[in-house]
Formats: C-alpha cells, structure tokens, sequence
C-alpha cells in the first residue's frame, strides 16, 4: 500500500547528530571524569552529523550505507535506545524496534515470563498482553519452551521468540535493524510474510539491511549513508546503484557524480564492423570504474548464431565481451549478470565462480570472453550487466562495469511460477474406479 501524499508525518529528523568520546584506555575516562588532567584524554567520533529526514505514516524506508556510517545508530536514537548529541527528533507513533533481538530478556525468566516482561516495557498492561499471548507463542513456535528459562533455550529459539515478541504487537511503527532473516527456511517466511502483512495495513516501516533483494522490494524510498553523512535519498533502485559504487569508491561523495557519467559505448557512434551496432544500448547504463581495463565491445548471440536481442525460451544463447587492458592485470574476473526491469539481480557468474583461469593480461591486449547457457527463465524483458574486476593484494577492484547495458526480451509460450522454468516432467498414474 503506498502512502497518500496528503499522509501525516510520524517521524522527523532534523539535522541529528551523535558524537561519541573515544579512549585508549579505561583509565582515561575516570581521569578525565575527575577533572585529574590537563589535556583531554580523549577524542571525538561523530557517527552522525547534521542528518534529516522525515517518514510519512504508511512509509516503508530504507536505510543503506558501508559499515560504521551510522545506520544502526540512528535508529537507536530514534527508538530512544541512545540519546542524540544535537538535532531535532520527533515520533508520533507506537513503535516496535526490532534491533538487539533479546536484548531485554532477563534470562532467568522463563519465556512466558519474558515476554510479559518486554510487554510491560512497550507500555502495554497486563490483559494487553493476555490478549496477545497466543499469537506470540504460536508464532514463536517454541512449545514446552515457552515454560522454561530461556538461558536453556538454543540461539534458534531465542532469536524466534525475540522476534515474536517484537512483532506480535500490533505497532504503528516498525523499526528493523538487520532482524529479518532469522532461525530456519520456514520461519523466515513467516518473518517475510508478517513483514508484508504490515505493508499492507498501511504501516510505517523504517528498515536496516545489507540485503539489497530486500530493500528493492519492500521500500518506497531509500536513504543513502556514509560516515555518518547522509549522501542522498530517492528510489530504491537509484541509491542501490549509488551504494554499489561507494563500495568499491567509485562515487564522488562531495558531487555524488560518477565517475564516467556516460559509457563510452553511448558516447561515440559503434564503429562499422563492431558487435554493438546490432543492439540498442541503454541510455541510462551505469558505468564505472578505474579502467585499468576497459569493455569495449559486446554482444548477444540466439540460438541461430545471430546477433539479437530477441531470445526464445528453453533454446542456448551467448553473451560476449571484449576487454581492452590498458595496465597489466593478473587474473581478472569476467563477470555477467541479467537484472530484471526493477534492479533485482536473477541470475549471473563469472570466471571465478566457473573456476576459469585469466591469467596475466598484459597491457595492450583484448580478451574475448563468452558466457554461453540456456535460456530459462520466464518470458519478459530483462537487462544484461557486464564487468571486469579483480583484486590487488587482498583489496577486491573493480575495473569496468557496465550495469544494466542492453536489454532482451525473452519469448515464451509456457511460463511458470517464479523466474526459472525448473522445466519439470509430470506424470499422473491412477488405475480404473473399482465396482
């Protein structure tokens, strides 16, 4: 459910701030408590400085950003698990946080105990939490356990019954901080599944995670950190795209301009002769990189041998790219992915998953790489992203990507569920009714 733009704002944040006092040792924070020195004994790290943003009620936000850049951070501030050192805050709304799952549970208590505990903690009174003890333990699924401390429980069935707790309390806001993915296959998709509940009763949802796959599909809008800084905020599929090349530090962080604003594929007419001048390339393909080699050229091939981007289902095709290497690079990763319309990743390899070896590329060669499969996804159109990375040392490069590059549209006459044809054989065996 989107939210109306006429929606109330349930959370503003004006520029937030967080500064914490670092130490060397235990010692220098009672000297410096005491007044005992000179000079402080301490430093500052901001882990947030000058944020803002607002939610509207029924919102789903992301929050994305690299390690340390405040992500977890804010959201404790804004559940009053931390206090902020400077800005502005304001909820309006009952939330329920799901960060450090556990983090309240006293673990002599038993679990019935404990979640009265946490209960009573949220603000709700005793026949609040009667109403809902039901719900929580079937959700939890924990049986004869629910009785018994939980210092005796397993990780498993911890983190279950913390996730029940949180969630089982009917908020008008949701906060998660990395908590989704917990306990077994199926207790995964309950959390998935109550998580889709809560869009689509119109819910607020404020959401941490590193999984992508999960920020695409269930925000409305993201918010992209970075050292405590908020670099910007848009669709999901904008600052994904952002995210990615801040990790491998191809992202103008006082710009927020790539470094190449368009490939050098779009940006000259494709020589006679070459493979790209059957295609159409995307005016919108994202490229990057630090061009110790180079994508100069590409193709699709069908399952005639032509070049197209008209692919029938169930038939084998090919992917090729040619690499100019303008440094020397030993052991280069090739790399191909296919995306559908919305940015999620389908499916994709490279040589280093294929267990094929490079070798040196010196400088001035090309490489011709083919990656060639069957066809078997689902009818519709897809984009094709290629790439060239590698590493120096333990540290991973990336030196040329071309995201989204061109698209294909697959042709289909039989489509099943999901984004593979898994191409299964049925058989229905049943003998004559008997008099």
């Amino acid at each position: 459910m989107q939210p109306s733009s006429t929606a109330p704002t349930v959370i503003e944040v004006k520029n937030l701030s967080k500064i914490y006092r670092l130490y060397d040792k235990p010692s220098d924070r009672l000297v410096e408590s005491l007044g005992l020195c000179r000079r402080p004994r301490s430093r500052e790290h901001r882990a947030l400085s000058g944020v803002s943003f607002s939610v509207k009620k029924g919102e789903s936000i992301g929050i994305i950003g690299t390690n340390g850049s405040g992500k977890s951070t804010i959201l404790k501030i804004i559940t009053g698990v931390l206090a902020k050192t400077d800005g502005e805050l304001y909820v309006d709304g009952r939330i329920s946080a799901l960060l450090e799952l556990g983090a309240g549970f006293n673990m002599e208590y038993t679990g019935i105990e404990n979640v009265y505990l946490n209960g009573t903690m949220m603000g709700f009174s005793k026949e609040e939490i009667d109403a809902r003890l039901e719900g929580i333990l079937e959700f939890a699924d924990i049986g004869d356990f629910a009785n018994q401390p939980v210092k005796t429980y397993s990780s498993g069935m911890f983190v279950r019954l913390a996730f029940a707790v949180a969630i089982n309390i009917d908020p008008e806001i949701l906060i998660v901080d990395e908590a989704l993915s917990v306990g077994d296959v199926f207790f995964q998709m309950k959390c998935f599944h109550k998580f889709e509940e809560f869009k689509e009763q119109g819910k607020t949802i404020l959401f941490v995670s590193h999984d992508l796959s999960s920020i695409e599909k269930y925000c409305d809008r993201v918010i992209l950190l970075n050292r405590g800084v908020k670099l910007a905020e848009g669709n999901p599929k904008d600052m994904i795209n952002m995210y990615k090349k801040l990790m491998v530090g191809q992202l103008d962080t006082d710009t927020l301009e790539t470094v190449s604003e368009k490939s050098a594929l779009t940006s000259q007419a494709a020589p006679a002769g070459s493979w790209r001048e059957h295609f159409t390339v995307n005016d919108s393909v994202i490229d990057y990189g630090e061009r110790q080699a180079e994508i100069v050229d590409f193709a699709v091939i069908d399952n005639g041998g032509g070049f197209s981007d008209m692919l029938q289902k169930g038939q084998p095709f090919s992917v090729k790219a040619r690499i100019r290497f303008n440094e020397t690079v030993k052991d280069p990763i090739f790399t191909f992915t296919i995306k559908n319309p919305k940015g999620t990743d389908i499916t994709g390899t490279n040589t280093m998953y294929e267990r094929v070896e490079t070798g040196v590329c010196e400088k001035g060669q090309e490489r011709i790489v083919t990656f060639s499969q069957n066809m078997d996804l689902q009818g519709g159109d897809y984009l094709i992203s290629l790439g060239c990375t590698g590493y120096r040392g333990d540290a991973f490069v990336v030196y040329h990507r071309l995201y989204d590059l061109v698209a294909v549209t697959v042709i289909s006459d039989k489509n099943t569920v999901g984004f593979f044809d898994m191409n299964t054989r049925i058989t229905v065996e049943g003998g004559k009714n008997e008099n």
